[in-house]
């Protein structure tokens, strides 16, 4: 087995290799406005590193978020090229899920990445493993009760201490940890998400209302 994982759901442009055992390689960065110039050298760098070439991938993880429409997209469009140019399947798992595994707390806690327009998306979890509810999309506030007093992990904890005020790492997404968590999953005859988004809500653009129309009649 040689899975190479990709996640572009959070500003974190992650990949790397996982041979079933442990991670072979990784990259992270992180910048929000940059996950298309950047994820295809992330994984050149990461299949360098680990002295192999993309023909050696058996199979492709990637984030299905929830997550920004456009950064996204980046990688679960990568994953698919990937996938079918090799002839390998492509499994995906929630993002959200990535960062609980990389945690590694026990007992209730809960999982916040920023979803903008001052909300969280957000899931709860009774383990590393173990999601009890979500994934969703809130404000802060409107969740208040309850989350309140359960440690939190990811970008969006830290962005609203009032709320999650027992903000834990990891900040942000590892693409090693959700490739070590699809081996154990996938060794364990678990199924796997199909490679598709989990938005949430409607992307940001939409085509204007009472538009003129400018076309000759």
């Amino acid at each position: 087995m040689l899975l190479l994982a990709v996640d572009t759901a959070t500003p974190a442009v992650t990949v790397a290799l996982h041979d079933g055992d442990s991670v072979v390689a990784e990259s992270t960065q992180v910048d929000a406005r940059r996950h298309g110039e950047l994820l295809l050298p992330s994984v050149d760098r990461v299949l360098s590193s680990a002295g192999l070439k993309l023909d050696a991938v058996t199979g492709v993880v990637v984030g299905v978020g929830p997550g920004p429409y456009t950064g996204l997209r980046v990688g679960l469009v990568t994953a698919a090229t990937f996938g079918s140019a090799l002839g390998v399947p492509v499994h995906g798992l929630c993002t959200l899920d990535g960062l609980a595994y990389a945690s590694g707390l026990e007992g209730p806690f809960v999982v916040a990445t920023d979803a903008r327009r001052k909300e969280v998306y957000w899931a709860s979890y009774d383990g590393p493993r173990t999601r009890t509810g979500g994934p969703a999309v809130d404000r802060p506030a409107e969740i208040a009760g309850q989350v309140a007093g359960l440690p939190a992990v990811g970008a969006g904890a830290l962005l609203y201490p009032e709320v999650f005020a027992d903000a834990r790492d990891p900040e942000h997404q590892s693409a090693a940890a959700l490739a070590a968590l699809a081996a154990e999953k996938l060794a364990a005859g678990e199924e796997l998400l199909p490679p598709r988004p989990l938005y949430l809500r409607r992307p940001d653009a939409q085509v204007p209302k009472n538009y003129k129309v400018v076309t000759p009649q």
